[in-house]
């Protein structure tokens, strides 16, 4: 029986279009997944639209646009995004979805009834992080490190509270046994830095007047609406029938990767495994936290005004060298600064005159000669080193591995010089060489799909003839 796999990536607000630190995050959580179907697992990859938060009812009032409109109609530039960057999404979880995520999420609320309780409150709260804030918290300026230069509202009302101090200990033993893994180790290190100031108890409702009738009712008062936290990474759930389908619950849930951006790492691993210990329910496996993408050394984001359009760039250079880009250029775990320029040093020395170029060159020195390829298969190559850096989920050394194989390739041809050999002599080296070009494009599946197939189909064939190149070089 096949194993099970499921994954996510974090449910992005859509009080605006998606950008390119959206895209990084699709196409990691994407390679992973891919990975796991080519090793035969049972995979289910999921994401959605984290539709009920604050933000996206400014947005849409600012716009002049109804509500729901305004919203489904950015989910769909999401799943867009995610299609036209050969994304494969099996669920595309909608907040805003009464039958299945408004069901489970009361679900969740009465497992979760023990520890929720109502009183008023005063604090400081950022509406870009959709959290309350102490003054300990926040800059010199008195503002949020995640959104600088925006205003905190100061918000006084009545709503429920979950009682997080409970689960202080709980939580603290779980990450440090690794039984709720958090990836990197420093990520890690934060987390347990943070469990050594007492918890405070969250409030997770806001006032139907606050939150203008939007998001999931609380069970039983009229007057409330769920915290969207509390709502969004349910979805991770509610996506795979928590509340509506059991029989599909059980098969896929635990989580086994929660893929997210550090700026929200508190929410998954202590707001999240909380609420699911009050419940009751089993936990994700790992958290797996990436960096940013800057512009100029700054937090790419919605609030600072600093975007770069991803569909831009795929209608540009296409999706597969953007893909490359993402999970090459940027270490899984760490920020890097995105620049077009950098963008096409890398596509032409790496994708236009490293595999394109190698590509290109042993088609044409074929000829006429015939060839008898076995198949290779993902899990023939799926080897030590490369799948150590998978499995510790460092992408960008699995295609540092490929493209060391792409340099041994090269130089097989530049040391053989087969265009100097009669046919007969040059077989044997070509032969080499097409062996060692289907495994690269075997071993380039997860990553850029479309370009790995388009190689073994060529390269498979008894009689492989030159075509277009892959990757034409950017002038």
């Amino acid at each position: 029986m096949a194993n099970k796999f499921y994954i996510t990536t974090a449910i992005p607000y859509v009080n605006a279009a998606p950008h390119v630190g959206h895209a990084l995050e699709f196409v990691q959580a994407d390679t992973i997944a891919r990975v796991h179907r080519l090793l035969g697992d049972n995979t289910r990859l999921l994401s959605g639209g984290d539709e009920n938060a604050l933000k996206n009812v400014q947005a849409a009032e600012k716009a002049g646009i109804p509500l729901q409109q305004f919203i489904d109609t950015n989910s769909t530039l999401f799943k867009e995004l995610a299609i036209k960057l050969h994304v494969q999404f099996d669920v595309f979880q909608k907040g805003s979805d009464k039958e299945h995520h408004y069901k489970a999420s009361q679900k969740l609320w009465e497992l979760c009834k023990h520890d929720i309780y109502k009183k008023s409150y005063e604090g400081l709260y950022c509406v870009g992080c959709e959290q309350y804030y102490t003054k300990d918290e926040l800059n010199e300026q008195g503002e949020c490190f995640e959104h600088p230069g925006k205003k905190l509202e100061l918000v006084k009302e009545e709503n429920y509270f979950f009682k997080l101090s409970s689960y202080q200990k709980q939580i603290i033993d779980l990450v440090t046994s690794d039984t709720l893994r958090i990836v990197p180790e420093t990520r890690k290190n934060e987390v347990l830095a943070f469990l050594k100031q007492p918890l405070q108890d969250i409030s997770i409702s806001r006032s139907n007047e606050r939150a203008k009738n939007w998001g999931v009712p609380v069970p039983d008062d009229d007057s409330q609406r769920m915290y969207v936290w509390f709502d969004a990474l349910n979805i991770y759930q509610s996506g795979v029938g928590f509340g509506w389908d059991d029989e599909q619950y059980k098969t896929w849930w635990p989580a086994d990767v929660h893929v997210i951006g550090k700026g929200i790492t508190r929410f998954h691993a202590v707001y999240w495994p909380a609420f699911l210990l009050s419940a009751g329910l089993s936990l994700p496996k790992t958290i797996l936290v990436h960096g940013y993408f800057t512009v100029d050394g700054q937090k790419m984001s919605k609030t600072v005004g600093n975007i770069v359009d991803p569909n831009m760039l795929i209608n540009t250079y296409g999706a597969e060298s953007l893909r490359y880009y993402f999970l090459r250029e940027l270490p899984t775990f760490a920020d890097g600064d995105f620049s077009e320029r950098r963008f096409k040093e890398l596509y032409n020395a790496d994708l236009a005159n490293g595999l394109g170029n190698l590509v290109s060159r042993v088609a044409k020195l074929s000829g006429s000669i015939q060839y008898t390829q076995s198949p290779v298969s993902y899990n023939d190559v799926y080897i030590e080193e490369y799948k150590r850096a998978l499995e510790e989920f460092r992408l960008h050394d699995c295609l540092g591995y490929v493209w060391e194989k792409i340099k041994i390739c090269d130089k097989l041809i530049n040391d053989k010089e087969p265009w100097k050999l009669s046919e007969e002599e040059r077989k044997p080296v070509l032969t080499d060489a097409v062996s060692q070009i289907l495994v690269i494009a075997t071993l380039l599946q997860p990553f850029l799909p479309e370009t790995a197939e388009t190689i073994r189909t060529q390269f498979q064939e008894k009689t492989i003839t030159p075509t277009s190149p892959l990757f034409p070089r950017i002038v």
